[in-house]
C-alpha cells in the first residue's frame, strides 16, 4: 500500500490507487515521437539459462514505445551470441547486441588502453557505460532507460513507469529512480535495510547537514538497479565499473544537476531477483564485496565535497554504524510481526556485523589511496581524446549484429 508522503528534496512519484497501464503505454507512444527512448539491458549469457529472460522478453515483445533496445552480452562465446540473437527475435523493437568477449569489441576495449583510459574490469558498470557510448553513437534517443536482467517478477508496468518522468515534456526531470518493495515471505534487501541507510545516518551525525548525504538519504531504494534519464547524463556522467555503481551514479547526478530535477517512482508492488550469499567470510564477492565497494564509493563522493576523513573519525563511524544498526533490526523486527513475515534476528544481526567489517575494509582501503575508487571517465572526454570513437563502436557493434 502506497502512500502520497513528499518528505524531501527529490519528488517521489507514488502508485496511487490502481493506475492504468493501457493509459501509461498510449501516452509514451506520444511522448516517444518527439523524445524517442532506449533501453540498455546489462546481461550475462548464464541469464538467458535463468527463469527471469524468458519473461522479460515475453513482455517487452509487448511494448510498443521503444525506439532502440542495446543489450550488453557478457561472458558469453560466438555461440552464446547467436543463440542469444535468436532469443531475442520475439521482440519487434530493433535489438542491437553489444558482445563484450567478440573479437570487434575487444578491439575497441584495446584502443581504450592505446590512448591511457582505464575503463576498469569486466562487470554491469563497464557494460553499462559501453551501452551508453552505443546509444551516444547513433544518436537516435533522447531518453535512456536501464534495469537489470535478473527479474523474476517483470512486469512492462515496472518499464512504463520508469519511463514515464524523464520521457514527458511536461515534466521537467532529467533523472529518475525506481523504487519497489524487496518482500517474500520475509524482508529482503539487506544492503539497504542494514547498511546503507544506517551508515548514511551515522554519516550525517558525525560530520553534519551534508548535502550529498541529504540527497542519498531521501532514496528510498537507493541501490535499485533500475533508472531513466535524458541522454545528456550518459554523455558527461563518470560511473564505477565496481559495485558501487549505483550510488557512484547519484553522486554524479547530484554534482552535475538540481535535486528538483530529480525524482523516484514506484515501479512495482513486490520486485524479486537472484540473491547474492553473505560471504561474511570473503570480502572478494558476494555482499562483502558490494558493502566495501559501496562505502568506498560514499567516502570518495564525500571527500570531493569537502569532508575531511581522519582515523578517528572512522572509528566513530563503526561505533555510531553499528548501534543505528542495531536499532533498524528492532524496526524491522515489528514491522515483519505485524505483517507476519518471518524474521530470523539471529541472521540479522550476522549480517550488520559482517557489514560492519566490510566497512572497516573500505575505511582502511580509503585511508590507503583515497583515489582507488575506481570512475570510468566520462564520454565527453573519451571522444575529445579519440574522436572516432563513437564511428568506431557503432561500426562494430553493427558488424556484429549483421
Amino acid at each position: 500500500m502506497s502512500d502520497f508522503h513528499q518528505s524531501g528534496i527529490v519528488t517521489t512519484l507514488h502508485q496511487l490507487g490502481k493506475p492504468s497501464l493501457e493509459r501509461l503505454e498510449t501516452e509514451l507512444c506520444q511522448f516517444a515521437k518527439t523524445r524517442p527512448i532506449a533501453l540498455v539491458l546489462p546481461a550475462l549469457y548464464s541469464e538467458f539459462e535463468g527463469p527471469a529472460m524468458p519473461g522479460i522478453v515475453q513482455e517487452l515483445a509487448k511494448v510498443r514505445y521503444l525506439n532502440e533496445i542495446v543489450l550488453v552480452l557478457d561472458k558469453a562465446s560466438v555461440q552464446d551470441f547467436a543463440r542469444v540473437r535468436a532469443f531475442m527475435a520475439p521482440i519487434a523493437t530493433e535489438v542491437k547486441i553489444v558482445h563484450n568477449d567478440g573479437k570487434r569489441i575487444s578491439e575497441i576495449y584495446e584502443t581504450f588502453a592505446r590512448h591511457g583510459f582505464n575503463v576498469g574490469e569486466r562487470g554491469k558498470g563497464r557494460s553499462v557505460w559501453l551501452a551508453y557510448g552505443y546509444v551516444l553513437a547513433r544518436a537516435r534517443s533522447q531518453v535512456i532507460a536501464l534495469h537489470d536482467c535478473d527479474i523474476v517478477t517483470y512486469s512492462r508496468e515496472l518499464l512504463a513507469r520508469l519511463c514515464y518522468p524523464i520521457a514527458s515534456p511536461t515534466l521537467d526531470f532529467v533523472f529518475c529512480k525506481g523504487y519497489y518493495s524487496r518482500v517474500s515471505d520475509k524482508l529482503n534487501g539487506r544492503v539497504t535495510r542494514l547498511l546503507v541507510t544506517p551508515l548514511v545516518q551515522a554519516l550525517q551525525q558525525l560530520v553534519g547537514a551534508q548535502g550529498f548525504l541529504t540527497f542519498l538519504n531521501n532514496f528510498r531504494y537507493p541501490l535499485a538497479g533500475e533508472f531513466c534519464m535524458v541522454t545528456e547524463l550518459a554523455r558527461v556522467n563518470r560511473i564505477p565499473w565496481d559495485w558501487g555503481l549505483e550510488v557512484g551514479s547519484l553522486a554524479e547526478v547530484y554534482r552535475n544537476y538540481s535535486p528538483r530535477r530529480v525524482c523516484q517512482v514506484d515501479i512495482a508492488a513486490n520486485y524479486d531477483h537472484k540473491h547474492q550469499v553473505l560471504s561474511a567470510e570473503d570480502a572478494s564477492k558476494g555482499l562483502m564485496r558490494m558493502t566495501v565497494d559501496i562505502c568506498k564509493s560514499i567516502f570518495r563522493t564525500l571527500a570531493s565535497e569537502g569532508v575531511v576523513f581522519s582515523d578517528g573519525l572512522f572509528k566513530s563511524l563503526l561505533v555510531a554504524y553499528l548501534r543505528r544498526a542495531e536499532d533498524t533490526i528492532m524496526k524491522f523486527e515489528a514491522d515483519a510481526a505485524i505483517n507476519g513475515l518471518q524474521f530470523d534476528r539471529h541472521e540479522e544481526a550476522m549480517a550488520v556485523e559482517s557489514f560492519t567489517r566490510a566497512i572497516a575494509l573500505a575505511c582502511q582501503a580509503f585511508m590507503d589511496d583515497p583515489m582507488a575508487t575506481p570512475l570510468i571517465p566520462n564520454w565527453n572526454r573519451v571522444s575529445t581524446a579519440i574522436p572516432d570513437i563513437f564511428e568506431m563502436l557503432r561500426l562494430a557493434v553493427d558488424a556484429d549484429n549483421k
